[in-house]
């Protein structure tokens, strides 16, 4: 079990660097992450990108909605949830990933700003905004990716455990129909006393006080943990839902529930592929100067165009 190489000349400086957002108040953690946001000098070109906002259960939820510089005919849409322990991080701190999604995978994005924690809204506030964007991309589909058969949902870390939740939700709620979900080293759990936990809540970047901090701040009552709109692996029933796309890295603490999520919906016959990337920390998929971050991108992106029936461009 190696850390990256790329990563391992850097994990110092990095995990020394992230801020100590247990220590402040939500507003204080998002000014201190977004004083340290760089956006690209040269973004990744697409064909548009468009800011608008839709109806949400509790007002109207800005979307940032991006068009593949390239596609012939119609293509898919996948409802984007970006990472940031639900309380940081927004639509501009993952404008490349979501760029490099819509090309890679010749799909529409569109990236959700949902109500962050715990100022904007706690749970289930964000779970319902991404749920209400899934809802409106799909009786909207005909002007975003134009392909009925091809919604999906996708999120990374607490973005990913929206995007398992919203699956839920269309499940449960039946609709919107969803053709596929992509959870990227999802929170899945409150469950601090895993083995990944022990291992890498220290020295690996987002250590174990900040993973904890982001559930207070979400869900702070410790009863609401167990419900599967807040932590979808106590969900009893995983059956019926769109097939998975997971990514676990292998040196982060969230390894393990990623892991256990995934065989669960494997046991509930749920079709699932797991990319796991031993070298990876929590959060390399946005971390565009690592090469491992190039080859995830690119295997995930050509897991959606398999998953959809698509040919595979990478």
């Amino acid at each position: 079990m190696n850390l990256d190489p790329q990563i391992a000349t850097v994990i110092e400086t990095l995990d020394s660097g992230f801020p100590a957002v247990h220590t402040m108040t939500g507003e204080q953690a998002r000014a201190a992450i977004r004083s340290r946001f760089v956006p690209a000098a040269e973004p990744e070109p697409v064909a548009s990108v468009e800011d608008r906002t839709v109806p949400g259960p509790d007002g109207p939820v800005t979307v940032r909605i991006y068009r593949p510089a390239a596609a012939d005919g119609p293509v898919p849409t996948m409802v984007y949830a970006h990472g940031g322990g639900w309380v940081f991080c927004d639509l501009d701190s993952h404008d490349g990933l979501c760029r490099a999604f819509a090309n890679g995978m010749s799909a529409v994005v569109v990236s959700v700003h949902y109500r962050r924690a715990p100022e904007e809204g706690r749970w289930p506030a964000a779970a319902e905004d991404v749920y209400a964007v899934a809802a409106w991309a799909s009786e909207t589909i005909g002007e975003l990716g134009g392909d009925l058969s091809a919604l999906l949902v996708g999120g990374d870390s607490a973005g990913g455990n929206l995007a398992a939740v919203a699956a839920l939700m269309a499940r449960d709620r039946r609709g919107p129909a969803l053709a596929g979900q992509l959870l990227l080293y999802p929170v899945i759990a409150a469950n601090f006393d895993t083995e990944s936990y022990r291992l890498f809540g220290k020295g690996f970047y987002n250590p174990l006080a900040a993973l904890q901090w982001y559930w207070d701040q979400y869900v702070p009552n410790p009863a609401d943990r167990v419900n599967p709109y807040a932590a979808p692996l106590h969900a009893d029933d995983l059956s019926g839902l769109p097939p998975a796309v997971t990514v676990v890295a292998g040196h982060d603490p969230l390894r393990d529930e990623g892991l256990a999520y995934t065989e669960a919906l494997e046991a509930a016959g749920v079709e699932t592929v797991c990319r796991y990337f031993d070298g990876g920390v929590h959060g390399f998929m946005t971390m565009p100067a690592f090469d491992i971050c190039g080859r995830a991108r690119a295997r995930v992106c050509a897991d959606i165009a398999e998953l959809v029936g698509r040919p595979v461009t990478n």
